[in-house]
């Protein structure tokens, strides 16, 4: 395994950013694949798995078992892990722009990273960032993007396109759910990724996902070696590494269209009781949680119910809220009345 540093320059002179990227040279024959971590930069179940996975790939490279290049970026963004607000970590947003870092991709064409603005363009150290990650994902047929929710099981987002062909992907990851997208991703990395692909119409053997490895808080040592366990099984699957990486479990999980995830609102601010947890059945009219809004009081709290039968697949991790704010995913099996194009978060 190699380790470099990929350095962007910062806005100022004298800044500068660093990513780490690792490298393992495939002997041929093999896809190539690219994993990273952390582009929310809070979000660290990724990092503890890969950290995982590559103690396995070590040990493949030393018997010859790597078949195609890997890159992998353990923390994608160094912009948004030096952004601190009162002791607590932001990484989700940009402080500069207010733009997700996983949004503003560039959308090219086809897949030729000579069309990203190089470290001279005149752009922020953001966008220099992004380009950077996407120059060194979009030649590979393999792209995971390894995030996680607030509190979740494990769930995978995967293009339309690229479906069923990637049910491979669920079984190894042993996923709850698949949330099928195509259209506008709204500039998100696997999109950017996916596109100019896409546009050319070559898909043959390519796998793109977004990796939801659980909740913010599972940052747990036997869940990454599990994980891990699954990233070397579906690479082994595709040909990345040689070798028999066990059998393929099976998967019957719901692959749900984006506009059938209901994005449950809060109707009010005010303390968040939760009476559903991620995994829950749910009818239409069942209560999932109730806003406090006046304590102790008779009639304080405002209900807040299902609006169709489905599986609550995620809970926002605050309780506290504000009047719009996202509460929980429903998983349903028809299109939700109040679905969007685009992501479902921006």
């Amino acid at each position: 395994m190699d380790r470099s540093w990929d350095v962007i320059p910062g806005d100022m002179p004298g800044l500068e950013w660093r990513i780490p990227v690792l490298r393992f040279r495939g002997r041929g024959g093999g896809p190539s694949a690219y994993l990273q971590a952390a582009l929310h930069a809070e979000e660290l179940p990724g990092v503890i798995a890969i950290d995982a996975l590559c103690a396995r790939l070590r040990r493949a490279e030393a018997v010859g078992d790597i078949r195609g290049d890997i890159a992998i970026v353990p923390w994608a963004n160094p912009i948004g892990q030096q952004q601190w607000l009162h002791g607590s970590g932001q990484g989700r947003y940009d402080f500069d722009s207010r733009v997700n870092f996983n949004r503003g991709f560039p959308r090219l064409d086809r897949p030729d990273p000579s069309l990203l603005p190089g470290d001279d363009a005149a752009v922020t150290a953001t966008e220099r960032l992004k380009a950077r990650l996407l120059r060194l994902a979009l030649p590979c047929e393999i792209v995971l993007d390894l995030h996680c929710d607030d509190e979740s099981p494990l769930y995978l987002y995967i293009p339309s396109a690229l479906w069923p062909a990637m049910t491979d992907l669920a079984a190894a990851m042993r996923a709850d759910t698949v949330l099928l997208w195509d259209g506008d991703g709204g500039g998100a990395f696997d999109d950017a990724c996916l596109g100019p692909w896409l546009r050319t119409g070559d898909l043959a053997g390519r796998a793109v996902s977004t990796v939801e490895l659980r909740g913010m808080a599972d940052v747990d040592a036997g869940l990454a070696e599990g994980d891990a366990d699954g990233l070397f099984r579906f690479l082994a699957g595709r040909g990345v590494i040689a070798g028999d990486a066990g059998p393929m479990p099976d998967w019957s999980g719901p692959a749900v269209p984006l506009d059938w995830v209901e994005m449950i609102k809060a109707p009010a601010g005010g303390a968040i009781s939760f009476a559903r947890r991620p995994g829950d059945r749910v009818e239409a009219g069942d209560l999932l949680a109730t806003i406090l809004v006046r304590p102790g009081e008779e009639g304080g709290g405002v209900p807040v119910l299902a609006p169709q039968p489905g599986v609550v697949l995620t809970r926002r991790g605050q309780r506290r809220t504000r009047p719009g704010d996202d509460l929980m995913k429903l998983a349903c099996r028809s299109p939700s009345a109040t679905a969007r194009p685009g992501p479902l978060e921006p």
